[in-house]
């Protein structure tokens, strides 16, 4: 019985069996057929869209010479950079302060940070939109001023997903390394700047690419908080496709997903880049 016996196999080892291999083959064409196809029909030289009529790029030339689908865009990176950068200051910092501090009801602040990752969107913009109705906040201002309102709600729930990754790689952390660079003379300052910044700059990226995302593609809490002159990449296709899914719009979104696709490429390209630096 020993010769028909079946070698147990390591968990990594799966990787190399076949049906592994065919399972995770169909999931990734079950997530990026859509786009692929998307991405196609964005070419499609027929106004309907459902048939494939020749290839095209005048939606591209349509896209990008629609002013107010170009001002829409714009819209949301400028929100999804700033929102980002504030999400992942406020998210570390919250992180940091939650892994290393006891203090009362700790739990009680732990949660209220998780709340926005739990509670539906449809409930967190219905909130804001009372919020800024209750504190009469402007929307007459100036660009980008007159875009505060959605940033406030984006950085709202965009700081608990940095916090959650933050967290995470600081449960890896060895505080052994922070105790010895204080007995070489470290203050606190220099121990967070040199010692436990390098040990979650992954994470910080995973966050700020995270917030990234989730702010630029968001539509729910954007519909909610944007104001009558400001507009937003998402909202802009919806109002489009109420319609009809043109190719106008799959030319939009396909340069939306190049955009998302690049940006993200860089900055693990970058850290890649660092990481080899670090390690000479």
């Amino acid at each position: 019985m020993a010769l028909f016996a079946r070698a147990a196999r390591a968990p990594l080892e799966y990787s190399r069996t076949l049906w592994m291999r065919l399972w995770v083959g169909a999931v990734m064409v079950f997530l990026y057929a859509p786009l692929a196809v998307l991405m196609i029909f964005s070419f499609n030289d027929s106004k309907r869209n459902v048939v494939w009529r020749g290839f095209t790029t005048k939606y591209y030339e349509k896209a990008l010479g629609n002013d107010q689908l170009v001002e829409a865009l714009v819209n949301s990176l400028t929100i999804a950079a700033l929102a980002t950068l504030a999400s992942l200051v406020i998210g570390t910092l919250a992180a940091v302060m939650l892994w290393r501090f006891r203090f009362p009801l700790k739990g009680i602040v732990d949660g209220t940070v998780s709340l926005p990752i739990i509670v539906p969107e449809i409930c967190l913009g219905v909130a804001f939109l009372m919020f800024f109705a209750a504190v009469d906040w402007p929307t007459d201002l100036i660009w980008p001023f007159n875009l505060g309102a959605i940033t406030i709600a984006h950085i709202t729930f965009c700081f608990p997903f940095v916090t959650m990754v933050v967290r995470s790689r600081l449960a890896s952390f060895n505080r052994e390394q922070e105790e010895a660079a204080k007995d070489l003379g470290a203050s606190e300052w220099q121990v967070f700047r040199d010692v436990l910044i390098p040990h979650i700059k992954p994470a910080l990226v995973a966050g700020a690419l995270l917030a990234f995302t989730l702010s630029l593609d968001d539509f729910v809490i954007t519909y909610f908080t944007s104001g009558p002159d400001t507009i937003t990449f998402p909202v802009k296709v919806y109002s489009m496709v109420r319609f009809s899914v043109t190719p106008e719009v799959n030319a939009a979104s396909t340069l939306l997903i190049i955009l998302t696709v690049v940006l993200t490429f860089i900055a693990l390209k970058l850290q890649g880049v660092k990481a080899i630096a670090d390690t000479h």
